[in-house]
Order: C-alpha cells, then sequence, then structure tokens
C-alpha cells in the first residue's frame, strides 16, 4: 500500500478524540495503513526500567493511528488537503489539490 505521508510531515487528525490538532509524523506502517504523530493519541504504558538513563513506571507515548484519520497539511496554504502525485521532469512530486503546490520531497 502506499501512502502519500511520510515521515516529518506536519499532518491534521481530522477524526477522533484528537480531532483539529497537528501533529509531525513521526514514523509510518505503510503495510498496515497506520501512522504515529508527535503528542497524538497517548496512551499509558507500563515500562520496566532498564539501566540508570532510562527509568521505569507508567509513561505516556503515542500510538498508531489510521492513516484514514489524519491530513497533509499543505506547507505553501496552510490548510488540510488531499495530495497527487504528478511527474515533474524526472521525478514524482506529491502535489496540493487546493493549491496545486509542491509539498515536500
Amino acid at each position: 500500500m502506499r501512502l502519500s505521508i511520510r515521515k516529518g510531515d506536519l499532518v491534521e487528525v481530522i477524526s477522533g478524540d484528537d480531532k483539529g490538532r497537528q501533529g509531525k509524523v513521526i514514523e509510518v506502517d505503510a503495510r498496515k495503513g497506520r501512522v504515529k504523530i508527535e503528542g497524538i493519541n497517548m496512551v499509558k504504558r507500563h515500562e520496566r526500567a532498564s539501566g540508570a538513563r532510562k527509568p521505569g513506571g507508567i509513561i505516556d507515548k503515542p500510538a498508531f493511528m489510521d492513516r484514514s484519520n489524519v491530513m497533509l497539511v499543505c506547507p505553501r496554504c496552510s490548510k488540510p488537503s488531499r495530495v497527487h502525485l504528478e511527474r515533474r521532469g524526472d521525478r514524482r512530486v506529491r502535489v496540493c489539490k487546493s493549491c496545486g503546490g509542491e509539498v515536500g520531497s
């Protein structure tokens, strides 16, 4: 499955508890169609201490959420929008559907 969202992209949540919040994508699982976003969909996990650097206890960490619940935020028009792939020269680029601007690399 090919996703239009990549690691490092700014996305906005369009449904669920965190609707309307924006965050940076920290991990993408293209096979399952899921993304992990910084500071969004936080869950509590019990973790064991591993050495002096990493203490144990109950910690908050972001969990994966479905790709259909987020939308890419265009850096040019600063709005969440759909994207499509387009050939420009010898490379494929992601293009914003609303403003036509190039999204990321």
